[in-house]
């Protein structure tokens, strides 16, 4: 069956948000702006199931941009595991400074793309005989799950203490508040972890430049996108 990824569209909001710098190894440094890993995650967590995946955009940058703060956090230093001993929090904790985003407002776009079941892993597929596969039937869920406000897990800005405070399903991106009139050339930026190999897990970046308060994200598999 021949068909086309649906184009969501969400405004999102929060008081602070990290969108952690890999390249800083001790103390946390975010971004100036959602990063498009963080897109993704915010809308599996409204939904998402083996039959589909989502592909980010587009953000559209509602509110200035990189007003930054930083604070001192308690963090534990180590991590537990069936390999090591307990971990005793008290004994682990260690004080880090981080620089956070502060007052955050975005406009995010992404696709789902519906996966054929012919193309999911054996143990992903419905039981033989099932015959609403398709992708309308995600997109109606979707739909739902965000007027409702419907979530898996509540959705956070890069960090899980970092939840929004605002999420909105947008249904006409035209008629709302326009983004801000600014352009930046933000460097290269996280795009997301490449998993393609269990053994060699890497990062993957684009060049983000902003126009007028829209970034354009490019497809996985553009050569906008290096490892």
């Amino acid at each position: 069956m021949e068909h086309f990824n649906k184009e969501f569209c969400l405004e999102i909001a929060g008081d602070y948000a990290c969108f952690t710098r890999p390249e800083f190894k001790v103390e946390r440094v975010s971004y100036d702006v959602i990063t498009p890993s963080a897109m993704r995650a915010i809308f599996e967590s409204i939904f998402w199931k083996p039959a589909i995946k989502w592909i980010p955009t587009k953000i559209e940058v509602l509110s200035p941009f990189g007003k930054h703060v930083s604070v001192r956090r308690n963090e534990v230093g180590v991590c537990a595991s069936t390999r090591t001993k307990e971990v005793f929090i008290e004994d682990a904790r260690q004080q880090k400074a981080s620089q956070l985003l502060k007052d955050v407002h975005y406009r995010i776009y992404a696709e789902l793309e519906f996966i054929p079941v012919d193309q999911r892993p054996v143990y992903q597929r419905p039981p033989e005989g099932t015959t609403d596969e398709n992708p309308g039937k995600y997109y109606g869920i979707f739909e739902r799950r965000a007027r409702k406000g419907q979530t898996f897990n509540h959705p956070y800005l890069g960090c899980r203490e970092f939840s929004c405070s605002t999420i909105r399903l947008v249904d006409n991106p035209e008629i709302e508040e326009r983004p801000v009139a600014e352009s930046c050339d933000f460097g290269y930026m996280l795009f997301d972890m490449d998993f393609s190999d269990e053994e060699n897990i890497s990062p993957m970046f684009f060049k983000a430049n902003m126009d007028c308060g829209v970034i354009q994200i490019p497809r996985k598999d553009s050569e906008e996108v290096m490892q």
